[in-house]
């Protein structure tokens, strides 16, 4: 990825969030006095969003140069430095399936009259790190709204984008390509779910899941397809790309658990990052601390079973 030069540094760049969000508090007033002085560098004017976390998102040069996305490589700088080749503009999503109004859905279509809100959310991998992610975007469940869910459908399938000429990790046989990813219907639309598409105020950084991707914040982050363009509604499970490649460590619904280990590791502790390979580990909340608002979706089921 390309050097940031000092003045296309934002506020995300250099601001812990309370001077972030007071700073947005700032403007606000001051535009509504008319007294702004000169031109600013544009945000996606987010709303704030009672679903927010009170912990401190991770810097934004922390959240963009430590990543999975396997489509630019398996290290963990790949995205960083090669998804800046990605082209995110123009940009269809196409919906499917047992929906009321199939069709190919321009970005700018799936944004239109759709209120932004910032969502600050702890994001778990299931590598045990983690991060808090100030997300920008809106819920899942207005855009399947929408498109009118069939009465039968029972579960939403997502594809990533499949162009190997600009996603070189494609090339190579790491997952059965494009990436996939499912959630049962009633978890899709949850108002916890959300589509992002942006970070920190601003669009979607490719290594990041531009321009659109899924967040469901207590599940592990490979749940959380990046740079969608396919959104299937079907009666049956669908397959994705982890628990195809090894469904022994990946099950499908993913729940964070920190009483469930990984064959390979433990899940009860986390590192946050940020803080160096061997920052102090803090413990892993059962469904990443959002328990209160999705335990009872999976009333009755082994937790365990069903990793």
């Amino acid at each position: 990825m390309a050097p940031r030069w000092t003045n296309d540094l934002t506020w995300a760049d250099v601001t812990p969030k309370a001077a972030f969000m007071n700073r947005r508090q700032m403007i606000a007033g001051a535009t509504a006095l008319g007294v702004t002085g000169g031109p600013a560098r544009a945000g996606l004017n987010a709303v704030e969003s009672r679903y927010s976390t009170d912990a401190d998102p991770n810097s934004f040069a922390d959240l963009t140069s430590y990543n999975n996305f396997y489509e630019f490589g398996t290290g963990k700088g790949d995205p960083a430095e090669y998804a800046g080749q990605l082209t995110t503009d123009p940009w269809a999503v196409k919906i499917d399936g047992m929906v009321e109004r199939p069709g190919s859905y321009g970005l700018e279509d799936i944004l239109k009259g759709v209120t932004l809100e910032e969502r600050i959310y702890r994001l778990r991998c299931v590598e045990a790190w983690s991060a808090v992610v100030p997300w920008v975007g809106f819920e899942l469940r207005r855009l399947l709204d929408r498109v009118g869910v069939q009465p039968s459908a029972k579960y939403v399938a997502f594809e990533t984008l499949l162009r190997p000429e600009e996603m070189p990790g494609q090339k190579y046989p790491v997952l059965d390509w494009p990436y996939r990813e499912g959630l049962r219907l009633d978890e899709a639309m949850h108002p916890l779910t959300i589509l992002a598409t942006g970070l920190y105020d601003e669009p979607m950084p490719n290594q990041n899941g531009a321009p659109i991707r899924l967040v469901v914040p207590w599940k592990y982050g490979f749940k959380s397809i990046k740079s969608i363009v396919r959104i299937t509604l079907t009666d049956s499970q669908p397959p994705t790309a982890w628990n195809m490649a090894n469904p022994r460590e990946y099950g499908f619904y993913s729940n964070v658990n920190p009483e469930v280990d990984h064959p390979r590791w433990s899940q009860a502790t986390e590192r946050r990052i940020g803080g160096g390979l061997f920052s102090a580990r803090i413990p892993t909340q059962m469904f990443n601390g959002y328990g209160d608002q999705v335990a009872a979706l999976y009333s009755g089921m082994d937790l365990a079973k069903f990793f």
